[in-house]
């Protein structure tokens, strides 16, 4: 039997775009059913005049912003002809490189009106709009987020990682008797749960030290910044990304504490909330022209003073008097590690929004240099603490 010739990229796409069409009805409804049509020879391409005839017949059932986008991807290609799946990438909310750095050149035809002038919009659109422009410095990025946001999944990761850490502060709370400074308790750090240098060969206390708080004055400062600042670049970078920047805030935290403070133990989720909003506010720093939420010095101002207030009781609280010698009070080291973390693997996934990490040359050089410090870490936690020949505290 003979072979069956493979079908153009054109009828591959528009296969494509029907399947997607049978996922999406709504934002989909309107669009042209047979591109081959206008790409007889099955290259991928149609005209830019065919092009923008399409978007004309169909103007009034497409999304206006999409409408507005498609208008610069028409724009921005000076030889005449447009790839028929970078419309499809579009229409079914995906983008590349290639495609984005497309439209940035077209960027000129986005500037008719702006997401924030749009009148008459619910509460939910309203939030997500806010939402938008507290984390995003392009145009073009606010009104992509705008259209294809529908809070499924919601931010669900920073929700239960905060739900948790009151559930666990609750539970110590009433065992112990004792919910302010709960770190002087005598059997607080008997918790399996604690960071402690004797027991460093556990290694999930690296991670789960977070749900230990030293009181409700430690915990609800990090509360507070982790909903405000976390919940909503979640729900622009999703639950991979901003876990991904949280998780190595917290590694990095008390790795950071066994290397430079190796005889304290380590409480609290400052190593995650301070690589978030570190990173957060650093992206606002390097797009600080772009960046047009409202009153965003007086955000960057209270996330500062907030940020001191919990440092500064952390530093004070490690160098008071322990209440159980000779085991000092909890490290503050877990704070820079955290925000260590966020000024550079937290500033390229922000930067990067709907992108793949895996492209990005920085991102690369910032992972290699986390990797290359937790073997050193791990290596330091193996010999040096027997080469120092530290007098560690009794195991709890």
């Amino acid at each position: 039997m003979g072979e069956h010739p493979s079908p153009g990229p054109a009828v591959a796409a528009c296969a494509e775009a029907e399947r997607i069409e049978e996922l999406e009805p709504e934002a989909e409804e309107g669009l042209p059913a047979a591109p081959e049509d206008c790409d007889p020879g099955n290259t991928g391409y149609i005209s830019t005049g065919k092009f923008r005839s399409l978007l004309e017949s169909h103007s009034s059932k497409l999304d206006p912003h999409k409408r507005e986008v498609l208008l610069a991807l028409a724009d921005s290609h000076a030889d005449g002809q447009i790839c028929y799946q970078d419309f499809v990438n579009l229409m079914s909310n995906k983008r590349s490189n290639s495609f984005r750095q497309a439209i940035l050149q077209g960027n000129r035809r986005l500037s008719s009106k702006a997401l924030l002038e749009e009148k008459g919009l619910s509460l939910s659109q309203r939030l997500i709009r806010h939402v938008a422009y507290e984390t995003l410095p392009r145009e073009i990025d606010r009104k992509w987020y705008y259209d294809s946001y529908t809070c499924c999944p919601p931010p669900w990761f920073m929700i239960t990682v905060t739900l948790l850490e009151v559930a666990f502060f609750l539970y110590n709370g009433v065992s112990l008797g004792q919910f302010v400074l709960q770190v002087t308790h005598p059997r607080y750090l008997k918790n399996s749960l604690v960071y402690h240098p004797q027991l460093r060969a556990q290694a999930w206390r690296y991670l789960t030290y977070i749900f230990m708080h030293a009181g409700i004055e430690h915990l609800g400062l990090n509360v507070v910044l982790q909903l405000l600042v976390g919940v909503p670049l979640e729900m622009v970078h999703g639950a991979t990304r901003i876990g991904l920047v949280y998780v190595a805030g917290v590694v990095a935290g008390s790795l950071a504490v066994s290397v430079a403070d190796m005889t304290a133990p380590v409480v609290g989720s400052s190593g995650g909330v301070y690589a978030l909003v570190s990173a957060h506010l650093a992206n606002i720093v390097m797009n600080w022209s772009g960046m047009k939420c409202q009153f965003k010095l007086l955000r960057m101002a209270v996330a500062l003073i907030c940020m001191s207030m919990e440092f500064g009781r952390a530093v004070w609280l490690r160098f008071h008097p322990s209440a159980y010698p000779p085991c000092p009070h909890p490290s503050f080291v877990a704070h820079l590690g955290g925000v260590a973390v966020g000024i550079t693997l937290g500033v390229v996934v922000l930067r990067n929004y709907e992108q793949r990490l895996q492209d990005q040359s920085l991102w690369w050089i910032f992972v290699a240099m986390y990797t290359v410090f937790v073997l050193f870490a791990i290596f330091w936690n193996i010999f040096a603490y027997t080469l120092l020949d530290l007098k560690l505290p009794p195991p709890p």
